[in-house]
């Protein structure tokens, strides 16, 4: 059978994060959400996604295909509900479709031309963006259960101070020496060649993925997941970092998410508790207004490509676009668009895209990749559908 993930119809509730890429590219727990689905299915997924995202996520056809809710996380008694699927039927959940099987992707999904077969057990969903920090916990769970099932963790090492040394998995080439790992509240999972300096103090869960460094000293709470090839430091609470980000200094983090390839300053901390203890609400895209989320505790939201200077504080409940540079001391905004420059001072001016494509080239250079046409044209999109928000 042939798999394909689709965005459903939350694309939107999940800007700025899939501004850069599909639903299911958003990493929660230890994988990203496609990743979760061919390690349950043992296939590949493909997507069925935006046109101007299409030639880096592209669409894999054949005669007869299960397209799939991205926005939905697997678990035993989905998957094998979706295999159970045959051409013309449509798994049904609250919302929507949850998968279906067809034969013409040409074609909108229309309840009314499928037989419905509802499905009413309890799933994680990702449906807004605070979804996941919320839902970070119980992936990072479900993702180190399958993960780690039938293997045998790398040896802990000696100098370290551990509890529930069973909760902790440690993967070839890591390096974890002198930390104390309290493994009791979540698990703790250390991903291939990822490094943990001296020092560290983890109350898990805790995904340090392959290739990613935790600083010497860091304090992490849980449940707190660093992507590939990311950098994380100082006090951080309940927050995931997709790949290639840094947070590397002394700072508070807190109930947040970082896309790929962001960069927070030195002390720059995040507010995610208002003074008043009232409910949080977050800058929406599709109403374009502030919404609540039902939270007490929500910090900031930054797209992919998005970098603070030092001393940064933001707001409760802050979203930065993608490729926005902030700076200064004092409070930015708790709404900056795309591609701003400015700061605390609220003075912005627009951030042009050949000087945005520079730090984008220095900062993908030095982790040996490259940022390369196709790169450049999806920031250009972005660019040209979130002027309308760079009013200054």
């Amino acid at each position: 059978m042939n798999y394909i993930l689709s965005d459903g119809n939350h694309r939107e509730d999940l800007f700025p994060f899939t501004f850069t890429r599909p639903v299911s590219e958003i990493r929660v727990g230890i994988m990203t959400i496609s990743e979760k689905w061919e390690k349950w299915l043992n296939a590949p997924m493909s997507h069925q996604t935006e046109e101007y995202l299409s030639k880096k996520y592209p669409l894999t056809a054949t005669a007869v295909n299960t397209m799939i809710n991205g926005s939905y996380l697997p678990n035993t008694s989905l998957v094998e509900a979706i295999k159970t699927l045959r051409l013309g039927e449509a798994l049904i959940g609250e919302e929507g479709y949850i998968a279906y099987v067809t034969e013409n992707l040409e074609i909108s999904f229309e309840e009314s031309a499928y037989t419905a077969i509802p499905f009413d057990e309890e799933v994680l969903t990702i449906k807004n963006t605070w979804d996941i920090f919320s839902n970070n916990a119980a992936a990072l769970q479900a993702d180190f259960d399958l993960i780690t099932k039938e293997r045998k963790s790398q040896p802990i090492p000696d100098t370290n101070q551990v509890k529930s040394p069973e909760n902790i998995f440690i993967e070839e080439g890591a390096t974890v020496e002198f930390c104390i790992l309290n493994a009791s509240t979540g698990p703790i999972y250390i991903g291939k060649n990822a490094l943990m300096m001296e020092g560290c103090m983890v109350r898990g869960g805790l995904a340090l993925c392959e290739n990613a460094i935790l600083k010497m000293g860091a304090k992490i709470y849980g449940a707190v997941t660093a992507g590939p090839g990311c950098k994380l430091g100082g006090e951080v609470n309940n927050a995931v970092l997709f790949a290639n980000s840094n947070k590397g200094h002394d700072g508070f983090l807190g109930n947040s998410v970082l896309g790929e390839w962001c960069n927070i300053g030195a002390d720059t901390n995040t507010s995610n508790l208002k003074n008043n203890y009232a409910e949080v609400r977050l800058w929406n895209y599709k109403t374009e207004g502030f919404a609540k989320t039902g939270l007490q505790f929500c910090g900031l939201m930054m797209g992919d490509h998005s970098k603070c200077g030092i001393n940064v504080m933001f707001n409760t409940g802050t979203v930065v676009g993608v490729s926005a540079n902030i700076f200064g001391s004092g409070f930015p905004r708790n709404f900056i668009p795309s591609f701003s420059w400015g700061g605390a001072t609220g003075t912005y001016t627009t951030f042009r895209t050949n000087k945005a494509f520079e730090v984008a080239e220095a900062m993908m250079k030095r982790r040996n990749m490259e940022f390369n046409e196709t790169e450049a044209q999806i920031l250009e999109h972005v660019f040209e559908v979130t002027q309308k928000w760079r009013n200054f």
